[in-house]
């Protein structure tokens, strides 16, 4: 069949698992370019990250929105509308966890597969030749093996921080120790990784989600809690067949790559003690392993806002990003500890007198009245690794609308 577009250079089909993209950055980076990118961003860049309009001044963390993580994963994405334009193409889930890039995604006639328990009923309806992409957190093992069963081709946009977590929790499930994984259960990412322990005999999870939970595991190793304990308040995050007394004696820490670095240092360590505790200091390798596991641009991230919460002069953050990112829900906890936070998906959250936005916590939007106060304010902002800089600049642009101003009014 004769390319459609002489400025389009079709990948031949003769593979059937793609990790690398099609080469055609050069023929999707305007569309991408247009798509996401924002002066407003750069102006404010070029202002140093910080610039007032009257009474308003605004200043913007160093390190925000898309990783490199997920600037690929969106990249292959729309690489393989261009490379596949008659075929039909599916996504494993969303491609990342923010709305707008989603939506952009399904505009392109990408169609994002619900979750199900069962492969046979996630697929049902990809046939031998459709594509399939993969998102950026991977999919579980059992979705891997049926899709190749499936005869279609898969894109593979798992980012790199996460195949380094995989390979981590295959060590500890080859030598014998159970991964005890820092995350969200029923997450994506949590979810895939928890699945590589089980490609070994006798590999095992169990996922904790915070400190009080990994407390509880603490305990158990200790001695103080028992195994009837562990089964129940974790009856949805181990794996098949898991007996904590077999399971729990020899643990290795992983982690979600996108959760707070902070809470995930502080369980390693109540790990840590718990296991030299329970077997003594001399055996503490032989039962106990961790490895630094959070990506490094979720700690960028973390560590921008951290800085310029340290240099005070903030009234309020904004915290920019879709309300089941992970790594965008961190960054609002970091920051509600210390001032007013408002975590919002969109600069539609964004009304004439209130915001709309989830508070850290909670699972449901609430409305906030008179969330800018009047006179002079000083506004903080920060944006998740899902959040492209248009979504950025457009909540810009929108906060500087209440007080009757424009881009063009901000100086240094």
């Amino acid at each position: 069949m004769p390319n459609p577009d002489p400025c389009r250079i079709l990948v031949p089909v003769s593979e059937t698992y793609f990790q690398k993209g099609f080469n055609l950055k050069a023929a999707v980076g305007p569309v991408l370019a247009e798509s996401y990118h924002s002066s407003v961003v750069d102006r404010l860049k070029e202002l140093g990250h910080q610039a007032r309009a009257d009474d308003l001044s605004l200043k913007l963390a160093l390190e925000f929105g898309f990783c490199y993580g997920v600037d690929r994963a969106v990249q292959y994405a729309y690489e393989t509308r261009q490379n596949f334009p008659d075929r039909r193409i599916f996504l494993s889930g969303e491609i990342i966890h923010n709305p707008e890039v989603n939506g952009r995604i399904e505009g392109m006639g990408i169609r994002i597969l619900p979750e199900a328990k069962d492969p046979a009923t996630r697929y049902a309806d990809v046939q031998q030749g459709d594509v399939v992409i993969l998102p950026a957190f991977g999919v579980p093992v059992s979705e891997m093996d049926h899709l190749r069963g499936k005869g279609c081709l898969m894109v593979d946009t798992t980012c790199g921080s996460v195949l380094n977590v995989w390979k981590n929790v295959h060590k500890y499930a080859r030598d014998g120790f159970t991964a005890v994984i820092h995350g969200k259960h029923h997450h994506e990412e949590t979810k895939a990784t928890a699945s590589q322990a089980l490609t070994h005999d006798g590999g095992h999870y169990l996922c904790v989600r915070d400190r009080a939970e990994a407390a509880v595991v603490c305990d158990f190793i200790r001695g103080t809690v028992a195994a009837g304990e562990i089964l129940r308040r974790f009856a949805h995050a181990v794996s098949p067949g898991f007996e904590p007394a077999r399971d729990l004696a020899k643990v290795g820490l992983a982690n979600q790559t996108t959760m707070l670095m902070s809470e995930s240092l502080e369980i390693q360590e109540m790990l840590r003690r718990a296991v030299a505790e329970r077997y003594g200091e001399a055996e503490l390798a032989a039962h106990f392993r961790a490895m630094d596991t959070i990506c490094s641009a979720t700690q960028d991230r973390q560590d921008a806002v951290l800085r310029m919460l340290g240099e005070g002069g903030l009234d309020l953050m904004v915290v920019i990003g879709g309300y089941n990112s992970s790594n965008t829900q961190a960054l609002a906890r970091i920051c509600s500890d210390r001032l007013p936070t408002y975590h919002i998906d969109s600069a539609s959250c964004i009304e004439d007198a209130a915001i709309r936005h989830r508070p850290t916590g909670q699972h449901d939007e609430v409305r906030t009245p008179a969330w800018l106060p009047e006179g002079p304010v000083r506004v903080g902002l920060t944006a998740g690794a899902s959040t492209p800089n248009n979504v950025v600049g457009d909540v810009v642009v929108r906060i500087l609308a209440l007080r009757g101003r424009t881009v063009a009014d901000l100086t240094g």
